[in-house]
């Protein structure tokens, strides 16, 4: 699997038409439906990378993703939508990361998600979710109209 800004955690092989997984997958994490990912690896819009859901079949990462499973309180949907921010994503992470001599990042798994966050009760989280889906759905309709 990997993570991609705009489609989330993908399947390599179904999006890229190959995997790119190492000679041996024996370290790599386990993804289950739900957990949530974070990926250091820099976009233009991300400079410390981007935290998504996995929404799909459980899977396999690389090192290079750290892998989260969400407390009770705490719904993997709207974590999701919570860091689609740009600016929300870049803000929160800022302060976590430092950045190495070759411009890579330096963070590590326990520490990316030890920024303060404001959340609302778990019940609520489910209905912005929601309510994201639908318009996320109504969305690519109406882009597949065009």
């Amino acid at each position: 699997m990997s993570v991609s800004g705009d489609y989330g955690i993908v399947n390599q092989i179904e999006f890229q038409g190959r995997s790119f997984a190492g000679a041996s997958v024996s370290n790599y994490g386990v993804v289950q439906t739900g957990d949530v990912v974070y990926t250091k690896s820099p976009l233009k819009s991300n400079p410390y990378g981007i935290i998504k859901t996995n929404k799909e079949k459980p899977g396999i990462v690389s090192t290079l993703y750290a892998v989260y499973h969400p407390k009770e309180n705490a719904f993997s949907d709207f974590i999701q939508v919570y860091f689609e921010q740009h600016a929300r994503m870049n803000n929160y992470m800022h302060p976590l990361v430092n950045k190495g001599a070759k411009n890579d990042m330096k963070v590590s798994a326990e520490n990316a998600l030890k920024g303060p966050v404001c959340f609302p009760s778990r019940i609520e989280q489910e209905s912005i979710s929601a309510f994201f889906s639908v318009l996320d759905n109504l969305i690519t309709l109406h882009q597949r109209e065009f």
